[in-house]
């Protein structure tokens, strides 16, 4: 159960396929009963779509928004599978082969899911947001001119060292050029330190449009996930406000 409040709408909630240059990727898309108030493209955490970001995406339709989640180990669960059909992949292969994901590839996943939004609930200025390895990813969505506004919760402004080498460059590199972002913190998060967090504010200095709040003691991933030991009620309360007023402004 996700730590984000419902707001008044009623929702729809239905699995979906996007299909991006012949390669099919799993999604899940929620809209409010009747018209939507925007949209955003939503990039899990690692462990990918589950119960949790059904949840999630549930949450934010209640709030008027269309969302669309989308499952961006999809194609590496493809090619794991003899059949071409998408396999499991458990958080020890994900850690394993996150390595191979590719930005540009991602990119045109995510891109393709506001396209998804804008064709069947007729939104506009769509969003995106992240969270960890998906909040890294919300930061390079930023830069690429399709999103309006960006929420990233403990995105790695850095690409960790043990997926160096691949297709992923460091979010920190894209982000002068990025749409307005509300980037939430933990002060004692291992994947973003603050050294990271000081180059992200280095990058948006003179840009009001940005924000940064870290919240002091905080792991990460204290927000999304009530079932994590890092979880914390109070501050994930406090960033879902922030980041509802950001995307509803």
């Amino acid at each position: 159960m996700t730590a984000l409040p419902d707001g008044s709408h009623d929702v729809k909630v239905d699995a979906a396929t996007l299909a991006v240059e012949g390669a099919t990727v799993s999604a899940v898309h929620a809209r409010p009963v009747g018209p939507a108030l925007g949209g955003v493209v939503v990039v899990p955490d690692i462990y990918g779509l589950r119960p949790l970001f059904e949840d999630i995406c549930r949450g934010l339709a209640t709030h008027g928004l269309a969302v669309c989640a989308v499952e961006i180990f999809s194609r590496l669960a493809q090619s794991s599978s003899d059949s071409g059909a998408p396999g499991p992949l458990d958080i020890d292969a994900r850690m394993a082969r996150a390595g191979e994901l590719h930005d540009d590839v991602v990119m045109e996943e995510l891109a393709e899911a506001a396209d998804h939004l804008a064709a069947t609930d007729g939104v506009s200025g769509i969003s995106v947001m992240g969270f960890c390895l998906g909040g890294s990813y919300a930061f390079k969505a930023a830069a690429t001119g399709r999103f309006e506004r960006a929420v990233a919760f403990y995105g790695m402004v850095r690409t960790p060292a043990q997926w160096v080498g691949g297709g992923q460059r460091d979010a920190l590199g894209g982000v002068g050029s990025a749409c307005p972002t509300l980037a939430i913190f933990g002060e004692v998060d291992p994947w973003v330190p603050a050294d990271d967090v000081d180059g992200l504010r280095q990058a948006w200095v003179g840009r009001p449009e940005h924000k940064i709040v870290v919240y002091p003691g905080a792991d990460h991933a204290f927000v999304h996930d009530p079932d994590r030991p890092a979880h914390r009620p109070d501050d994930a309360a406090d960033a879902w406000r922030r980041a509802l007023a950001f995307l509803l402004r």
